[in-house]
């Protein structure tokens, strides 16, 4: 199943950890303003960078952002039109 990447999470799960963009910007090293681009679906995370954050605030990378199941078939995917 693919799926679409739907809002991130992050602030939610710093907010359970009881972190701040702020601290996960430092742990990180990186620029705040970038912690809170993701925060505001301004950028999204690059895969390492999902993996560090998922790390430093202890969840699963998966729980950073909303997960949207995409159906290929009821998009009209070529691949799937094509094996038809």
């Amino acid at each position: 199943m693919k799926f679409e990447l739907g809002r991130c999470l992050l602030n939610e799960r710093l907010v359970e950890s009881g972190k701040s963009a702020e601290w996960l910007a430092k742990d990180l090293l990186i620029k705040p303003e970038r912690v809170y681009d993701f925060m505001e679906n301004k950028r999204v995370m690059p895969l390492k960078i999902a993996i560090s954050i998922a790390d430093s605030i202890g969840c699963d990378v998966r729980a950073l952002y909303e997960l949207i199941p995409y159906d290929n078939e009821a998009k009209g995917d070529s691949r799937t039109l094509l094996n038809s």
